[in-house]
């Protein structure tokens, strides 16, 4: 069993694990039809002449830098070279709008901008020109000329070739300068308030979560030469960490993924032996292979079926001697070829940013597919705990804490947390901090309890967030507020917890509905109106309005109307005229859960 070495920050890691590993191929990247890709020796002299070309711009140690790319090997050189300059990078996502955009770059004060492509320019860069503090811009690939302003703009390969980097020299500055207790990045993750709060990671938070994957990999799996298959947003702190960060400690490989419609193909010819991943890719999976199975007909549905069986009977308690021949077959004749499309040397696929169905662990399990579900958050860099083998598997949990982090439940039954991952604070946000830091404990918001294994189950959320099926998190005030503010919508609540899309129940306002219905010739019968194609059609024509102007994870995909307005009387609302949402998912979630089959 190898052991983890203690590093002073990420950047020290990466350079030590590319003078061990030299030559050996890092970074992957499927183009012209081929995977090419970065050795460790060209990704470290690359991330230290990019890291010289920002000293030279003039940035300065602490500066914030920020980063808006899809995952590429570039995404991780960036990010590691702000860091080995002493900057700060600030990940975000590829699908922000022009005023997500603008936020996090006045609120973070961001010097500079990197950004992959000219597509993806086109949302940022009317938010830099307006940026008081951004002077430069870094483009990966050639942007489309524009109007000069204040800003300089670089070529990412000029920027490097002009550069003679000084590796050793880089590591040696980096290593003595640089603490675990520094902030390594900003990751901005949305408020209950609706306004996204800057995380600020610091080095030991991540570091911390990567020697704990360690520990779990090294123990119950073994360590060796490890290939990662990266898919997720790196701008998310669990793919940050998880898909970009682990590997690197691990002295692995990382492919980068071509799209999410080539993710089945990429992971056949990748072979990843780790894939860090979310619930809702296990649910596609499982109902792709499902139907493939019944395709086959013939024995191989019923040999599902006793797979099944098996699979919860081994997560129970162990599989009875009698059913232990059938086992065996299975393990001969079945489980190979599903491992197969995993590209037969998967030893864990690790579910997390959502909660996972227990039914979606019991499946691929009974398949031969080692599942982990994961639980943790942006403020807790971000893993706390993770299922692992050797304490037992058990799908409604989330595992043991990581080695070195403390977990206790609070008087309320809320889930607390503390260690070196627990993040220092939000950026230039006091009042929040104070509110989630309290001596050291990181109050998480959720609810749960230990089981008589010392692991982790969570029962519910105090806190008021959408964590959708691919973990990322939306603010329901934020998007319901902008509802609201349509005159065609008195009263709003959106919906989409473990979903992928937001849907909403709608209150009509009545003074536009009253008008409408003069304007159009219909009676003014608001349940008779709630049914008429033509009145919901101009009702979702409101909610489009809005939908313009939200990022593609806030956007409210269908609606259903009310059957009455929102009261305290109804008990639909508090006496503070807040939505009770458990009551309102009590009288509309059924109709809600439909419009993901309609």
């Amino acid at each position: 069993m190898r052991q983890f070495e203690q590093f002073p920050n990420l950047v020290t890691m990466f350079f030590t694990r590319a003078e061990e590993r030299g030559d050996a191929p890092f970074l992957w990247a499927r183009r012209g039809g081929t995977w090419q890709s970065i050795s460790w020796a060209d990704a470290a002299r690359r991330v230290t002449a990019l890291a010289q070309a920002l000293e030279r711009m003039g940035l300065k140690p602490g500066d914030r830098v920020m980063l808006v790319s899809e995952n590429r090997p570039e995404w991780c050189i960036a990010d590691l070279a702000i860091m080995a300059a002493g900057c700060v990078t600030v990940p975000t996502y590829t699908t922000n709008t022009e005023r997500d955009h603008q936020h996090i770059l006045d609120n973070s004060g961001a010097a500079a901008v990197i950004v992959s492509s000219d597509k993806l320019a086109r949302s940022l860069l009317p938010a830099v020109l307006r940026s008081d503090t951004a002077r430069h811009v870094i483009s990966i690939e050639p942007l489309r000329p524009a109007q000069a302003g204040a800003q300089e703009f670089h070529l990412w390969d000029a920027l490097i070739a002009a550069e003679t980097p000084d590796v050793a020299g880089r590591a040696a500055r980096v290593a003595a300068t640089m603490a675990r207790g520094d902030t390594a990045c900003i990751i901005y993750t949305s408020g209950t308030g609706g306004a996204p709060r800057g995380v600020c990671q610091h080095h030991g938070a991540i570091l911390l979560n990567v020697e704990g994957c360690i520990d779990i990999i090294s123990e119950d799996f073994g360590w060796g030469d490890e290939v990662f298959l990266s898919f997720l947003p790196l701008s998310h702190a669990y793919e940050h960490s998880g898909g970009q960060f682990l590997p690197i400690g691990l002295g692995g490989q990382i492919y980068y993924a071509e799209s999410l419609e080539k993710l089945a193909a990429n992971i056949e010819e990748v072979r990843p032996t780790i894939m860090v991943v979310v619930p809702r890719l296990f649910e596609v999976l499982r109902q792709r292979i499902v139907k493939n199975i019944d395709k086959q007909g013939g024995l191989a549905p019923q040999l599902l079926r006793r797979a099944l069986a098996l699979g919860a009977k081994d997560l129970a308690g162990g599989i009875p001697i009698w059913d232990r021949p059938m086992d065996l077959l299975l393990g001969r004749l079945f489980r190979p070829k599903v491992q197969a499309k995993f590209g037969g040397r998967i030893k864990a696929l690790v579910s997390g940013g959502a909660p996972l169905n227990p039914e979606i662990g019991v499946f691929f399990h009974a398949l031969g597919i080692t599942l982990l579900q994961g639980y943790g958050q942006t403020e807790s860099g971000p893993v706390i705990s993770c299922n692992r083998p050797k304490a037992g598997l058990a799908m409604h949990t989330v595992g043991p804490p990581l080695t070195k982090v403390e977990v206790r439940i609070a008087e309320d039954g809320e889930i607390l947390c503390r260690g070196e991952l627990v993040m220092h604070g939000y950026w230039r946000n006091e009042a929040e901090t104070a509110r989630v830091l309290k001596d050291g404990w990181l109050h998480t918001g959720d609810i749960g309890h230990f089981d008589s294994a010392g692991r982790i189950v969570i029962t519910d959320r105090k806190k008021d967030l959408i964590v959708n099926d691919k973990g990322d998190n939306v603010s329901p005030q934020k998007v319901e507020g902008m509802l609201t503010l349509q005159p065609e919508i008195l009263q709003a609540m959106v919906y989409g917890d473990r979903r992928p899309y937001l849907v909403g129940v709608i209150v009509p306002d009545p003074e536009w509905t009253a008008e409408w219905a003069v304007a159009n010739d219909y009676k003014c019968d608001f349940s008779a109106l709630s049914d008429n194609p033509a009145y919901r059609q101009a009702l979702m024509a409101a909610v489009d309005r809005v939908n313009r102007d939200l990022s593609v994870i806030e956007k409210v995909r269908r609606i259903i109307v009310a059957d009455a307005p929102f009261s305290i009387e109804n008990e639909q609302l508090t006496p503070s005229m807040k939505i009770r949402r458990h009551v309102l998912k009590q009288a509309y979630g059924e109709r809600l859960d439909a419009l993901y089959r309609g």
